[in-house]
């Protein structure tokens, strides 16, 4: 019951590491809620046949802070101008053990948005507009590479998955001061805050873990979610903001990806610690298909702290990734404007200081994997 009782620390022990929900990073830039579909937690691949791990997570961060390039624009907030997004989110995870090594995960998300900004509503005053409901569900299976028998202290798993387009990609409000003679309209909200994205995707994901020193792990990993759809059919009516924007009257349905690593220190039989580096991301181009209509491409480099605590067969995490560095490149609009006029273009975007994450997960049968008895000295803590 030990070896089982260690090895399942070690398993769960790099929960806060690999908060694969984040993926949305900070702000309008990285505008889908898409988790990995390995699920919140990253050993949830190590389970043994027929097990199964059913989770919840939940994400907030509110957007603010302006910027073209890697430069802030903090006069929009002294001035008022800044646009406001307040994201929740939430998914509801299952991961499944098909055999020792490979594994399989559903995740059902749900989110609740809001934006406030003036430019939406005629510059002339400070609405709110909502979104809430079913995001885009994705699905997965993933194989350890190694086998956890014979390489108990370290693995890497690769995996396949899909996400389907579920969520409403085409949500509405009401847009004041925008209409005839200044009235009231209904429009599609911003693509920040949209529910889903209107598009089939693929994504390739990976992940690792290494106890390079007792009780000290290195773990990594991370995914491309490519969407091969160019564009969603729903109208932004930004070309009524300025005829540049033409091309931009349609939102586009853009890739993302993510990559993170960092360092996981067990503290005690139920805590665990971490420190690692995120990078998320939304490019400007598609790797597959066109890359038209509207989007704000962007990256977030993060610095993520956690800490996991378990107990039985439940395991609480929380990590919250505060950004350090933030950049909204230019656009497909921005790079083609430029060479039209000869006048440097960058749109703006606004992103979070932090984003928070809180996942609770339960794990139903803890026979683990079987243990050679030549490799049981592996799984003992040090001071045994």
């Amino acid at each position: 019951m030990k070896i089982q009782r260690t090895f399942f620390k070690m398993a769960i022990g790099f929960i806060p590491l690999l908060f694969w929900h984040s993926m949305r990073g900070q702000g309008c830039v990285v505008i889908r809620h898409f988790s990995s579909c390995s699920g919140a937690f990253p050993q949830s691949g190590l389970l043994g046949e027929g097990e199964l791990m059913l989770g919840v997570n939940y994400r907030y961060f509110k957007s603010f802070r302006h910027f073209r390039g890697t430069e802030e624009e903090p006069d929009r907030v002294s001035n008022g101008t800044e646009v406001i997004n307040h994201s929740h989110a939430w998914d509801f995870t299952a991961t499944y053990g098909i055999s020792d090594r490979w594994f399989a995960t559903l995740a059902i998300p749900t989110v609740i948005n809001t934006r406030s900004s003036l430019y939406e509503h005629g510059r002339e005053e400070r609405n709110t507009t909502y979104s809430r409901g079913l995001a885009d569900i994705r699905w997965s299976v993933g194989y350890w590479l190694l086998d956890p028998l014979e390489q108990p202290k370290g693995n890497i798993a690769i995996a396949l998955g899909m996400k389907l387009p579920t969520g409403n990609f085409n949500a509405s409000d009401i847009f004041y001061n925008v209409g005839v003679d200044g009235r009231p309209e209904v429009r599609p909200v911003d693509q920040s805050i949209q529910p889903g994205d209107g598009g089939f995707g693929i994504s390739a994901e990976f992940q690792y873990y290494w106890e390079f020193l007792p009780k000290l792990f290195m773990y990594g990993g991370g995914f491309y979610l490519s969407n091969p759809r160019e564009i969603n059919g729903t109208r932004t009516f930004r070309e009524t903001l300025n005829p540049l924007l033409e091309n931009e009257a349609i939102m586009s349905v853009p890739d993302q990806y993510s990559l993170r690593m960092g360092l996981t220190r067990v503290l005690s039989e139920a805590f665990t610690a971490s420190l690692g580096a995120r990078f998320d991301a939304v490019p400007v181009r598609d790797f597959i298909g066109g890359s038209g209509g509207f989007r704000r491409p962007g990256n977030v480099l993060s610095i993520d702290p956690g800490i996991t605590c378990l107990r039985g067969n439940f395991g609480l995490t929380l990590s919250v990734p505060v950004a350090v560095r933030r950049e909204r490149p230019q656009s497909v609009t921005d790079l083609e404007t430029e060479l039209l006029t000869g006048t440097p273009r960058n749109g703006d975007a606004a992103f979070a200081d932090y984003v928070l994450n809180l996942g609770l997960v339960y794990r139903f049968g803890r026979k683990g994997i079987p243990i050679d008895p030549d490799l049981r000295d592996a799984f003992k803590p040090a001071e045994e």
